[in-house]
């Protein structure tokens, strides 16, 4: 029974005072448990346990069946900003649905993504919506505002974003540090968590496992500095898994658990994700933190009140009053219409040279090959299918089976030893069961199965169908479907319905042997041992202890058909050819894992140039859940599209698209680069420097940023520009003139035409996907805010719009320009920097090369060091008024700094201090007046934090 004599309960009192109340009652102990993920309930005051975190990306990941919705990269591809509400709002009613039949299912969820997808090469890249930050706050806007619900009150799921913040390489990911430059932060990673915060549906944030500026994520001053001034509303900001612990065990930030604990909570980590399950760790380490003065009652209470918050927001307290404390909508028709509505918007017409759309037609045969043609393949946060259609599936469907051919392109092989042949026992196997299908807090800790016999050697052969995926990455799988996989008993067994798990244990390396004429070991890529024969079955690791290659088994590769041979054959008897290609969201480029290269596999290079020799009418399909760069394909055949792995409905709806029911309008959400040339090291955050996305890149891309055809041709005509004081309302019409109706994506884009510093070459600030009958138009209208065309002035440490005549350029891309505008923005420039006022802060450089930004503390700061033996940093045009006579550097480490401003030099030699953080101050004669631009050398393990200069004239 609801006690509304205690304050808490009463729901005509404010959140606030009520989350106040709630506090007061709590023990010391009570509150400091609430610090975990996994907060326990507090009987004596009727409190249920709680726990944040449910992923939710693209449906209801990790508990079981859900509909699954195209990946968020797919979702970004959609460019439509409704749709994704609407599917964040069915997203949200099935994790409220599913949590009234499981209480494991937490109302906190953990999505969406938003770090930006700055290189193609991040194996998380199918986690984020685009690699421009106004797109991605845009998708991001919709689908918290779906996630969350409208009510006023309430909150349907309170949405947290990630992965705070510049977090785009798995290589080294908790212990590589970005350096982020103040223009790329303000620019660029901060613009796409802002903009989504400021639109109030979003409950937090997860910092990521990386470092920024040499201090990790999960002890950001930002959070304080930037994040929570966005909002009025206490956001939570929950650790990632097992972060907390890293910064002492790979990060060594802090020498003892309790320091890095108390560092965390300080910087405002509310809810610490550490050690699973188990609470008593953390709850510890917070304790003595507590005992030894390393934080007090107060910074617990600080985080208590947040999460306290965000229960009262979701409803916990008020069951009767909550909204969506009902809401059972789950895998209704409506959910599953939109599911396919997704996956439909988010194909990407790459190329088009008149043979689509392929009407069907009596008679008209379409062989459908490749290895992903027969393929509805998930990733890390998808649920778990209850629906599934695939692109054979779809094209039989749309087609008729009987005119749909279809050739998976596997090699089929046969594996000898000195044992006889690698074979699978057969089994009366139970029906199948699908990994995760039962739900899982945690499925990293889910185990390969072990119910089924192992393969054993013999004189039956069983055959394979081998798939290289690149790098020599290799599955191997049964005419039945079932993948080889490895158990925790070290036994490989064909048990998995696909390769998955937070450790792939059914992918292989085959590797040759010295000396054995075509023969190969086995490696085992999950745990490093090599496949072995013994009387009890083949294993990879014998008690625990993995197989060396010295007692692997050799084996011979007996090939049985070529995959490239029976798609030739297929292709060759088929009016029209569809090679579905790309990845397994598994392998070669996932959360752990970055890929290596843009090009495509070697062995569906193969397929799709087997179907084009034997068909030149050949469609080429990428699913995938990253670009690629096939220059060659799209140099050769006469069709291309790009489509996220599209979730429940992908099949259905790359069918419709293929036939013409649907005109394709998806857009590329990232550069499709032509070559792996083309990128700068997957480490380097600099995007201005470096020259990376389209915002900077100067070379020719394969596809460009926003690239994407349809069916039909679209006019833009009678453009206009007019300042309305803060804002610019742009508007120009959009006419289908094709002979389909069709979706068209207008782009507005601004550009400063005289700019006065390295500004991008032109920069999203709008979008809009409109629907329009064939020969219909449409006057499209954007308001613009004029913040928009500025940018972060390192000179003044403010954002600043330069006067001057700026482009607003509309069109189908970033390249494809049909309509501009102009506006004049008046006012007096920025002027020099004015370095005898406040100096210059090391990372406020214009230039850089060969340096690295580092902490200054562990609290707060930045300082400058070289990557290197040496670096150089170029600050432009700084104002000496008058004169000075010296300057003052204010560095710690060892080396030098060489200040060098209109010919003149000052050499300073740093010896060196009490370590990385002693700042100390140098000083050297330099007589400069008037502007001049600031070259600051740096050598060895020097750490520059600030410069000021001493005016010429003593004052009087």
């Amino acid at each position: 029974m609801t006690d509304h004599s205690l304050p808490f309960r009463d729901p005509q009192l404010p959140f606030a005072r009520r989350t106040d109340d709630l506090l007061r009652r709590l023990t010391l102990d009570e509150r400091i448990a609430m610090l975990h993920q996994f907060a326990p309930p507090v009987e004596r005051l009727g409190l249920g346990a709680f726990r944040t975190g449910q992923e939710a990306l693209h449906g209801v990941a990790w508990m079981g069946t859900a509909t699954v919705f195209p990946q968020a990269v797919g979702l970004g591809a959609t460019w439509n900003d409704e749709l994704v509400r609407r599917i964040g709002e069915a997203v949200g009613n099935e994790v409220r649905a599913k949590r009234a039949d499981d209480d494991r299912v937490g109302l906190n969820v953990w999505a969406p993504t938003v770090n930006l997808l700055r290189h193609p090469l991040w194996g998380r890249g199918e986690e984020g919506y685009a690699e421009d930050p106004a797109l991605t706050s845009a998708i991001a806007v919709a689908y918290t505002r779906g996630l969350r619900g409208d009510d006023p009150r309430y909150w349907r799921t309170a949405p947290v974003l990630k992965h705070w913040l510049a977090h785009n390489n798995e290589t080294d990911r908790d212990t590589a540090s970005s350096s982020v430059r103040p223009r790329v932060l303000h620019e660029y990673d901060l613009r796409a968590f802002r903009d989504a915060v400021r639109a109030g549906a979003v409950a937090g944030v997860m910092p990521a496992y990386n470092l920024v500026n040499g201090r990790p994520n999960h002890v950001s001053p930002l959070l304080g500095q930037q994040l929570r001034r966005w909002t009025e509303q206490p956001l939570v900001v929950c650790s990632d898994a097992g972060a907390p612990s890293n910064l002492v065990d790979s990060e060594h930030y802090f020498d003892t658990h309790e320091e890095a604990t108390a560092a965390a909570l300080k910087a405002g980590v509310d809810s610490f994700t550490d050690h699973g399950q188990d609470s008593t760790v953390m709850t510890g380490r917070i304790r003595d933190a507590l005992a030894k003065g390393l934080i007090d009652e107060s910074d617990i209470d600080t985080a208590v009140r947040r999460l306290l918050a965000l229960r009262f927001s979701l409803g916990e307290f008020d069951p009767g009053l909550d909204p969506y404390a009902g809401a059972a909508d789950f895998d209704t028709a409506g959910h599953r219409a939109l599911a396919q509505e997704a996956a439909e918007q988010a194909v990407v017409l790459l190329k088009n040279d008149g043979l689509l759309p392929l009407a069907p037609e009596r008679g008209r045969t379409v062989a459908v090959v490749g290895l992903l043609a027969d393929a509805c393949k998930l990733d890390w946060y998808s649920g778990t299918l209850l629906h599934r259609s695939t692109p054979l599936d779809g094209l039989r469907e749309r087609y008729g089976a009987q005119n749909v051919l279809f050739a998976e392109g596997a090699d089929r092989v046969r594996l000898k030893c000195a044992d006889g042949w690698l074979q699978v026992p057969e089994t009366d196997e139970a029906a199948d069961r699908a990994r995760g299908a039962e739900g899982a807090l945690d499925p990293a800790l889910l185990a390969g199965r072990t119910d089924l016999p192992p393969l054993t050697c013999g004189e039956r052969a069983t055959e394979l169908a081998l798939v290289d995926w690149g790098g020599g990455v290799l599955t191997l799988r049964t005419a039945g479907g079932r993948y080889l996989s490895v158990a925790d008993d070290g036994y490989v067994r064909a048990s998995a319905d696909e390769p998955g798990g937070w450790v792939v244990q059914e992918t292989f390396r085959l590797e040759a042997v010295e000396g054995h004429d075509g023969g190969h070991r086995l490696l085992h890529v999950g745990t490093g041992g090599y496949v072995s024969v013994a009387t009890d079955g083949v294993k990879v690791a014998v008690s625990g202890e993995k197989v060396s290659a010295a007692l692997g088994a050799v084996f011979e590769v007996e090939v049985v058909e070529r995959g490239e041979d029976a798609v030739a054959r297929a292709a060759a008897a088929a009016d029209t050819v569809v090679v579905v290609a790309g990845n397994d969201p598994h392998i070669n480029g996932r959360e752990t894992e970055d890929r290596t290269t843009l090009d495509l596999p070697p062995q569906q290079e193969r397929l799709w140039r087997a179907a084009h020799a034997a068909n030149p009418r050949t469609v080429l399909v990428l699913t995938s859940a990253y670009p690629y760069a096939v220059t060659e394909a799209a140099a050769t055949l006469p069709a291309l599209l790009w489509t996220a792995h599209g979730g429940q409905a992908a099949g259905t709806a790359l069918a419709r698209v293929l036939a013409g029911d649907v005109s394709p309008a998806g857009r590329l959400p990232q550069t499709w680069y032509a070559s792996d040339t083309d990128l700068p090291d997957l480490l380097d955050y600099d995007i201005i420097g470096s020259r990376q996305t389209y915002l900077y890149f100067r070379g020719t891309p394969l596809y460009p940023f926003g690239h994407g055809l349809t069916y039909a041709d679209f006019t833009y005509s009678a453009p206009s520009a007019v300042r309305e004081e803060d804002l610019i309302r742009v508007s120009l019409t959009v006419t289908n003139t094709g002979a389909v109706d069709a979706d068209e994506v207008a782009q507005l884009y601004a550009r400063a035409v005289r700019p006065a510093t390295d500004l991008p070459l032109r920069k999203l600030i709008g979008h809009r996907r409109v629907h329009l009958a064939s020969g219909a138009g449409e006057r499209v209208e954007f308001l613009v805010p004029v913040a928009e065309l500025g940018h972060w002035d390192v000179a003044h440490g403010r954002w600043t719009v330069e006067p001057g005549t700026y482009e607003l350029l509309a069109g189908a891309s970033s390249t494809d320009i049909r309509a501009v505008a102009t506006v004049v923005v008046d006012g007096e420039p920025s002027g020099p920097r004015p370095v005898l006022e406040h100096g210059i802060e090391a990372a406020d450089y214009d230039e850089q090369r060969g340096t690295v930004i580092v902490d200054r503390s562990k609290t707060d700061g930045d300082a400058v060091s070289p990557a290197g033996e040496f670096g150089e940093l170029l600050f432009t045009r700084c104002d000496f008024g008058d004169g000075v006579r010296a300057v003052t550097v204010s560095v710690a480490g060892q080396g030098s700094v060489v200040v060098t401003v209109d010919g003149m030099s000052a050499d300073i030699a740093v010896p060196g201090g009490e370590g990385p953080y002693d700042l100390r101050t140098h000083d050297a004669e330099l007589s400069v007046r008037g502007v001049h631009d600031v070259r600051v050398a740096l050598r060895d393990g020097v750490r520059l934090a600030h410069l000021a200069f001493v005016p010429g004239k003593e004052s009087s």
